[in-house]
């Protein structure tokens, strides 16, 4: 059948699909703004985020928290509606949040659920219309507007909003769709990968630490390229490894294969110290403690089962006091503790990643509106983007603050 014709046709339900149908609704209540889902119920992807508790943003927000595109077209769309904004938003839907380590703010229910509830509910009272399971098959600019097909009908919209997101956790509906669509309407696409996803090491050095967390630094370094370094805690699993850390890596990890270099991931388990560093460590701890077992001495340095697995793969006796331990093995044992090598041989790909690094680039929209520079009346807001945040709730963010810009554009739009 039929769907009556709109004003403003927001394509993906999801954090920026909601918050845009929401502000521009905000902005103005005259417009009629139709919200299009493919699935049944809204949502999927914010009520597992966060553990099930959704991280919704961080009390501290920059543009080097994200890669991806330009830097300054992140930082311009941040400033435009930071942190602080988010918090006050949330605050006005009945949604009180509490920061945790990590800057994290996450609802004081500790809820997605309430996070959900709240923006649609927001939906609802503003009069925005919600079509669920009407998947958008094609967007054609047709005049001064444009037809929508979808899988129940078409649509006839004067301005577009693509809030489709990318290709992460596709049983949430993220299957990449977007993508399609506005490559359609005239955009090109950097490739995108799996980001914020835990790694998959070769070996079997990892499965008897499956549980065991512990503070690293990891550098990812490919060929003719920079390496990038990230501190944070490191899960060790059956699979390889996990945690904040891990996630972070996955992107760099994944940009670099796709260029078809190889890349190294490197783990420092005493991070800030260097080679130097480690080797004086060693030294004065066997000064300190020379009667005591070499493992028990090393695990005061890193987590005891750690400290066992490095000394049995390196063939030292880990009964041995440490004050016994000869040159060669404490420099080989030095440089295990800040150059241990992690064989990362792939993530766990789109079914576990938070979110996609790649996507449509951030030159061909303009950051003042979030409009492409392709197709006048579409827009382009959160994870279709060439732009993806560390973990922490950065993401989220960049949901809201590309929907608030976004809905500011569309104001403009009507005055065309």
């Amino acid at each position: 059948m039929s769907v009556a014709a709109a004003d403003v046709a927001v394509i993906g339900a999801g954090a920026a699909g909601l918050a845009t149908a929401i502000f521009a609704a905000r902005a103005d209540c005259r417009r009629r703004i139709l919200l299009l889902d493919g699935a049944k119920r809204l949502g999927a992807k914010i009520l597992i985020s966060g553990g099930g508790r959704c991280n919704v943003t961080n009390d501290v927000v920059m543009a080097g928290d994200f890669w991806g595109g330009s830097r300054h077209v992140v930082r311009r769309v941040l400033a435009a509606f930071p942190a602080p904004k988010t918090v006050e938003f949330f605050g006005e839907l009945g949604v009180l949040l509490h920061v945790e380590p990590g800057g994290k703010l996450f609802p004081d229910t500790n809820r997605a659920r309430t996070v959900l509830d709240a923006l649609v509910a927001e939906v609802e009272r503003l009069g925005v219309s919600v079509l669920t399971e009407h998947r958008v098959t094609g967007v054609r600019r047709n005049g001064d507007g444009f037809d929508v097909e979808t899988t129940r009908g078409a649509v006839r919209a004067r301005s577009v909003v693509l809030a489709t997101g990318g290709r992460s956790v596709p049983k949430t509906g993220s299957d990449g769709s977007g993508y399609r669509l506005a490559e359609s309407l005239g955009h090109t696409l950097v490739a995108q990968t799996p980001a914020l996803a835990p790694l998959l090491l070769d070996g079997d050095f990892h499965v008897g630490l499956a549980g065991v967390s512990q503070e690293v630094e990891l550098t990812v370094a490919g060929e003719r390229a920079k390496p990038v370094r990230l501190r944070g805690a490191m899960l060790w699993t059956h699979f390889g490894v996990s945690g904040p850390v891990a996630l972070n890596a996955s992107r760099h990890w994944h940009a670099g294969r796709l260029l078809g270099r190889s890349v190294s991931v490197v783990a420092n388990f005493l991070p800030g110290d260097d080679l130097a560093a480690a080797d004086q460590r060693l030294i004065d701890l066997a000064a300190a403690r020379p009667r005591v077992q070499l493992a028990s001495a090393i695990a005061s340095l890193v987590p005891a089962r750690v400290a066992e697995a490095i000394l049995a793969q390196l063939n030292i006796d880990a009964r041995q006091a440490a004050g016994q331990l000869s040159r060669d093995h404490r420099r080989t044992l030095a440089r295990a503790l800040a150059e241990w090598p992690l064989p990362v041989r792939d993530s766990r790909g789109f079914d576990y990643a938070e979110v996609t690094a790649g996507g449509v680039p951030l030159d061909e929209i303009n950051p003042a509106t979030m409009e492409s520079r392709r197709c006048p009346g579409l827009f382009l807001v959160g994870e279709i983007l060439d732009v993806d945040g560390r973990i922490g709730g950065f993401n989220f963010q960049w949901a809201w603050s590309s929907a608030a810009v976004a809905a500011h554009g569309l104001s403009a739009t009507i005055l065309r």
